[in-house]
Formats: C-alpha cells, sequence, structure tokens
C-alpha cells in the first residue's frame, strides 16, 4: 500500500496531479480541495494517497490532507459510491462544509452536489453521520479578504441565476481563484472565465 509520495509537481489540473517522483511519474486523480493548495509545477509537495484497485485497472487518488482522505474512505464504504462520485463530493464542498451537512443532515447540500440524487443523499447521511465525530476538518489555503469574498459572491449569485447550482458555481468559482495565484480578479472576469469553463448544471 502506498501512504504517501513526495515529488516535484510536474503538471495538475482541478482533478489530476501529475507527480515525479525520482524520475517515475505518477498520475493521481485529486479532489478540487487538494488543487487549490498544491503548489506551482516544479515545486515539491508531499500527497497522501489511496489506491483503488479493482480487477481490471489500479487507480492512485491523492489528498493533500488526512481529513481530506478519510472523509474520501468514508464514502467509498457506502454501497453504491465508487471513487470518482467520491472524488466528485469532495470537489463539491469543502471537507468542513461537508462534514457539517453529514452530522446535520443536511440532504439539500449534499444534493446540490452534480450527481448527488436524494437517495444518495440520504444514505450518506444515514452511514456515516455517526462516524465523523473524530475527523479534524483542517481547511488549508489563504483566507480570502472581505473585498474577494464580496466579488465572489456577487459572481455566484449572478451564475446561480443562469442556472447554475450553488455547489458547481462554487466549484468553479475555486477553480478559478486557485488558478488566479492570488491575482484580483472582478466579478465581470469571473464570471466570464466561468462560462468558458464550464455549463451550467
Amino acid at each position: 500500500m502506498i501512504a504517501h509520495l513526495h515529488g516535484t509537481i510536474v503538471s495538475k489540473s482541478p482533478t489530476e496531479l501529475i507527480l515525479d517522483v525520482h524520475g517515475v511519474g505518477f498520475q493521481l486523480s485529486i479532489p478540487l480541495s487538494t488543487f487549490e493548495v498544491l503548489g506551482v509545477p516544479n515545486s515539491q509537495t508531499v500527497i497522501l494517497t489511496h489506491l483503488h484497485v479493482r480487477e481490471d485497472a489500479m487507480q492512485l487518488f491523492g489528498f493533500a490532507t488526512e481529513a481530506e482522505r478519510e472523509l474520501f474512505r468514508s464514502l467509498l464504504s457506502i454501497t453504491g459510491i465508487g471513487p470518482k462520485m467520491a472524488q466528485g463530493i469532495l470537489s463539491g464542498l469543502r471537507p468542513a462544509e461537508l462534514k457539517q451537512a453529514i452530522t446535520a443532515g443536511d440532504v439539500r447540500a449534499l444534493t446540490s452536489i452534480s450527481g448527488v440524487g436524494k437517495k444518495t443523499a440520504e444514505r450518506i447521511v444515514l452511514e456515516l453521520r455517526d462516524k465523523l465525530g473524530p475527523l479534524e476538518i483542517q481547511d488549508r489555503g489563504p483566507v480570502p479578504t472581505s473585498a474577494q469574498l464580496k466579488i465572489q459572491s456577487e459572481a455566484m449569485v449572478a451564475l446561480m441565476s443562469l442556472g447554475y447550482t450553488r455547489a458547481t458555481a462554487e466549484q468553479t468559482l475555486r477553480a478559478i481563484m486557485a488558478r488566479a495565484g492570488g491575482k484580483s480578479l472582478s466579478v465581470e472576469d469571473l464570471i466570464k472565465q466561468a462560462l468558458q469553463k464550464s455549463t451550467p448544471q
């Protein structure tokens, strides 16, 4: 079992990381929460891993924190949830928000994530509500300023009026802000890039 990898970032996207470890390139599927805190290409990083083995394939998933990996594994324990859906759920809500939604029984918040229906959301709450207490959830990354929060909020409202769900709008904006690397973006910039990046879901 591979517990973690320490290497150089070759490339990254909101769903995938290529990590060079002593000349060997590892391809890892990652959630958006991990993408947001990864460094730039050619920088060093340590990534926690989970190897998912099937009869026809092996897939390596990577996480920035133990909390993300534990949530991922908890989701995999639920019937009907595979690794891709678990990855999508972690991308739809930040770890702290996901834990809060589950422990509070907030089915509506869970169904706002693309691909999660009401029955799946109810099953997540039923099976995990009493299991998440020990998890320490820590979100990493810079804390946005009040001005940035205001801009993101206005952009989110605009995207939701265009047909995006709250989860999809938030996920799209978070990816754009992460790629900006701290660069100041206007509401118009965010909306324009969001519309270029995806379509309402």
